[in-house]
Order: structure tokens, then C-alpha cells, then sequence
């Protein structure tokens, strides 16, 4: 699937790391550094995102924006009301307040609710300020950064950590936040190689890596891959023959 030599299960973490981003690339295509959404409505939704659908972030947003009409409504809108309008999110009583304290925090410090000032900033200061907010953490913080600012980060959610910790690209007691870092220094600072690895491996948990029966079989990272070892022993190469080279669509729609 890549010109690169092949290696094997005892291979070191950074040669897993880099092989599953060259795989992954290829099986899901590569992806532009360009902004899904503003600034402010990726932190907000990210927010909003958590335990949540997508379609229920999507819809708690929308009704957000339509029922107080811009940031400053959300802001001054009675907190009961807000929480009324992002209902269909896992924990709207705790998410309300929490976005009207972020969104009073960017106004009393900037002058506006805005965030187009962290492009100046550095990556330290960035990821520092953001996770000064209540609810906002590195994950959070770094996807702003990566998708917005073009900052070299690299945000971890729950299916880039079980990918990783499954293929042997960090250890199995790695936390999440520290998988931030570890991979980081595995990986070139490219935020266009951070981002495609972070969407290949976010998709891959969401759609062949699952939490529960993850469908190995389909992996093409089976090759080097802990738990496939351990689960099925080493890929014969029927297997590996029998392993798809692309996405195919038909599996399942891939999210944002």
C-alpha cells in the first residue's frame, strides 16, 4: 500500500506512528489544512460536542444561534433558557454556563468575542489561554489551534488514543493527554501531516477500530499491530491479500 519497507509487530512506536500515517493516508486519502468553521464556532461546538452526536452538536448549535441570534445574545441569554436551547447535548445545565463564562472571558480580555488574535500568538501561549477556560482542554484547545491557526499540534480524542494504543504506538497506560506529547515528538511538525493523522486515526476508531469487536479483518494495519497479534496471531498473507486498499464509502459515512 506504500513504498515503505514493511515492519514488523516489535517495531519501535515511532516507526508505528509514521507507518500508520503513510497507511492511513492512502486507505483514506489525504486531506487539505483548510477551516471546517470559524474560530469561535469550532471551540464552541467542540464544546458541545462532548458525549454528543454529531448530529445533536449540530443541532443544539443551530438552535443556539437561531434562538439568541449571535454571540452577544448567547451571552446575555438568560442561563436556563440556553441550556433549554443546547438540550439534545449530553449535559446542557453544566454546558451553558460554561459557554457564557468562555464567551464573557473573550470579551473582557479582547475587547470582542473573537479569537483571531491567537494566529499572532505561539503555541504555548494558545494552548495555555484556551485551557484556562472552564470546560476547554487539550483536545479542545489543540483542535482550535491545528484546524484554525495552522498551530503543530495534535488533538487526541477517545478513537486517535485507542488506535494508538492498540497498533503500539504508545503504551497501554498511556493517558490521553500524555499521547498528546508522545506522538507529537514522533511525528514532523507539518500541521498538514498532524491533521491528517489525527481525522486517518479518528476515522479509523470510528469505523474499523472499535471500542467493542473491532473489525480487524478490514484493518490495513494489521501487519504491525499488537492487537491483531494478539487476537489472531501474526497476518498470514491471505489476510493480508484479503485486506481492502481504500475506504470504501459504503461502510459508512465519514464525520467531521
Amino acid at each position: 500500500m506504500t513504498s515503505e519497507p514493511p515492519i514488523s509487530y516489535a517495531a519501535e512506536p515511532a516507526a508505528k506512528t509514521w507507518q500508520d500515517h503513510l497507511i492511513l493516508h492512502e486507505f483514506y486519502g489525504p486531506l487539505p489544512l483548510e477551516p471546517r468553521r470559524t474560530p469561535m464556532r469550532e471551540l464552541i461546538s467542540t464544546l458541545l460536542s462532548h458525549r454528543t452526536t454529531h448530529r445533536d452538536e449540530e443541532l443544539a448549535y443551530t438552535r443556539m444561534l437561531e434562538t439568541f441570534g449571535d454571540w452577544e445574545g448567547v451571552m446575555a441569554a438568560p442561563t436556563t433558557e440556553l441550556a433549554y436551547a443546547i438540550r439534545t447535548t449530553r449535559w446542557p445545565d453544566t454546558q451553558a454556563p460554561r459557554i457564557q463564562e468562555v464567551l464573557r472571558r473573550i470579551k473582557a480580555e479582547q475587547g470582542k468575542i473573537s479569537l483571531d488574535f491567537l494566529a499572532d500568538w505561539s503555541t504555548e501561549q494558545g494552548l495555555e489561554w484556551l485551557m484556562a477556560m472552564p470546560g476547554i482542554g487539550l483536545k479542545t484547545a489543540s483542535l482550535v489551534l491545528l484546524f484554525n491557526f495552522r498551530k503543530p499540534v495534535l488533538p487526541i480524542d477517545t478513537h486517535v488514543h485507542r488506535v494508538a494504543q492498540r497498533v503500539g504506538m504508545i503504551g497501554p497506560k498511556a493517558s490521553a493527554e500524555k499521547a498528546h506529547k508522545l506522538l507529537l515528538d514522533m511525528l514532523p511538525p507539518d500541521p498538514v501531516v498532524l491533521l491528517n493523522f489525527h481525522k486517518h486515526n479518528y476515522w479509523h476508531g470510528q469505523h474499523i477500530c472499535f471500542f467493542t469487536q473491532p473489525d480487524c479483518p478490514r484493518c490495513p494495519l494489521k501487519d504491525f499491530c499488537n492487537y491483531y497479534l494478539e487476537h489472531y496471531g501474526p497476518a498470514t498473507e491471505e489476510a493480508l491479500a484479503a485486506t481492502p486498499s481504500h475506504w470504501n464509502p459504503t461502510w459508512g459515512e465519514l464525520q467531521h
